[in-house]
């Protein structure tokens, strides 16, 4: 656990991938992040999954669906805010035993396979998408960090695609020592996988103790959340007022594959290529917060 002796070594070097410079390492100034985590149906959620690909499974045929809203204030490419929407998973030619991959994570590759990952800058989607194959396109977003509540919402084309708020953790009190995080995405027909080590003080709660809303609008992108069958209660909420992400530079890729050819060609490089360098922000979002609900916070 911790950071790779290499990233350590490689710190101050610089780099230009892309045609955009790096100090090594890729690493956030500290930034705050809220997170909740939802059961849903494990089932549902293996159909929305690639091969080799396995929703993490709890007791009773249950998954978690996993959102992570972090504020950078900071970082190698400028500021922006980063809305992750993911499945809990593993990543194996078989599925893994319940509850097993929260002990044993590298043996079972445990991680969240992200389904949708809206940014605000397009020197983001460019070099996140493009290096990371994270599949990041440049949303209307907001992170609002209140007395009580942490909140932040997304848009897209004009409508609510997502809107997440979680109860504020009276205090920070867990210390995370640059934990490892996984992230597998689809892109250029192939799977591929990151890491972000993370470190800071985290305020959460857990089962009843947690409070949570999730709103989806009424945009596509919001559809294959509504096949999941979330669950009220969330699991787990989280917030760290001050997360320092450490993302590794280091990637693998698998193909992708089906039993049958592709009828359309996967998303590739043309998303990428020509995008500018620009760290403008989009307008904030303002589509009304309607739509499915689900979570127990204020209620």
């Amino acid at each position: 656990m911790g950071i790779p002796k290499r990233i350590k070594v490689t710190s101050g070097q610089h780099s230009l991938v892309d045609d955009i410079p790096f100090q090594l390492p890729v690493q956030c100034a500290p930034s705050p992040v809220l997170m909740a985590a939802f059961p849903i149906n494990a089932d549902k959620a293996e159909a929305a999954l690639p091969a080799e690909v396995h929703p993490l499974r709890l007791r009773n045929n249950k998954g978690l669906l996993v959102v992570t809203v972090i504020n950078y204030l900071g970082t190698n490419i400028g500021k922006y805010i980063e809305y992750s929407i993911g499945i809990a998973c593993t990543h194996g030619l078989k599925p893994a035993p319940p509850l097993l991959p929260l002990l044993l994570m590298n043996t079972f590759g445990t991680g969240q396979y992200v389904l949708e990952l809206p940014v605000s800058t397009k020197i983001s989607v460019k070099g996140g998408k493009g290096i990371w194959g994270m599949p990041k396109h440049q949303g209307n977003l907001d992170f609002k960090i209140g007395d009580n509540t942490v909140s932040s919402q997304y848009d897209l084309d004009g409508q609510l695609v997502t809107y997440i708020e979680i109860a504020r953790p009276s205090f920070s009190f867990l210390p995370l020592l640059n934990i490892p995080a996984v992230n597998y995405c689809a892109f250029r027909g192939m799977l591929m996988k990151s890491s972000i080590y993370i470190k800071g003080w985290a305020g959460m709660k857990l089962f009843k103790f947690a409070k949570a809303k999730l709103v989806l609008g009424d945009h596509p992108h919001a559809d294959v959340l509504k096949t999941l069958e979330i669950e009220n209660q969330p699991l787990m909420t989280a917030f760290i007022p001050g997360v320092v992400g450490t993302l590794d530079d280091h990637i693998e890729s698998w193909f992708l594959h089906q039993a049958e050819p592709p009828s359309t060609p996967p998303e590739g490089f043309e998303s990428v290529i020509d995008l500018p360098q620009d760290e403008t922000w989009p307008p904030s979002p303002s589509a009304p917060i309607i739509g499915e609900t689900f979570g127990n916070l204020n209620r």
